[in-house]
C-alpha cells in the first residue's frame, strides 16, 4: 500500500466519489452532478483517485466511465485490521470499567 491511497482518500470529495462508485461505473457528468463544483474540478479529483489506483477510467463513445478498483481498498482494509482489533479491545475495557462503576 502506498501513501498515495491515504492522500487520495484524505479528501472528503474523493471519499464521496468512491462511495458513489460503489454501485458500479458512472460517467463523470453523473458524478459531477453530486457536487457544487465544476466538472473539471471533479475530473481533477477523479485523476487523483485514478493515479492512486482507486478508480479506473474507460471511454464509452464520448463519455468517460469511472469504476471503483477494489485492490487498494482491500489492501488498506488488511492494513487497518490490527488497529481495529486494538481499538475494539480498548473500547471493551472501557465498557467493563464503566460497568464496574455502575455497580
Amino acid at each position: 500500500m502506498t501513501v498515495d491511497v491515504f492522500a487520495a482518500l484524505a479528501s472528503p470529495v474523493r471519499r464521496e466519489l468512491t462511495a458513489l462508485l460503489l454501485d458500479g461505473p458512472r460517467p463523470v457528468n453523473d458524478l459531477a452532478a453530486h457536487f457544487a463544483m465544476s466538472r473539471p474540478s471533479v475530473s481533477e479529483h477523479l485523476r487523483v483517485l485514478r493515479d492512486a489506483g482507486l478508480v479506473s477510467e474507460r471511454r464509452d463513445g464520448r463519455r468517460r466511465l469511472y469504476s471503483l478498483e477494489p485492490a487498494p481498498l482491500r489492501e488498506l482494509s488488511q492494513w487497518l485490521t490490527p488497529y481495529e482489533r486494538f481499538w475494539r479491545e480498548k473500547l471493551s475495557n472501557l465498557r467493563d470499567l464503566l460497568d464496574e462503576e455502575d455497580l
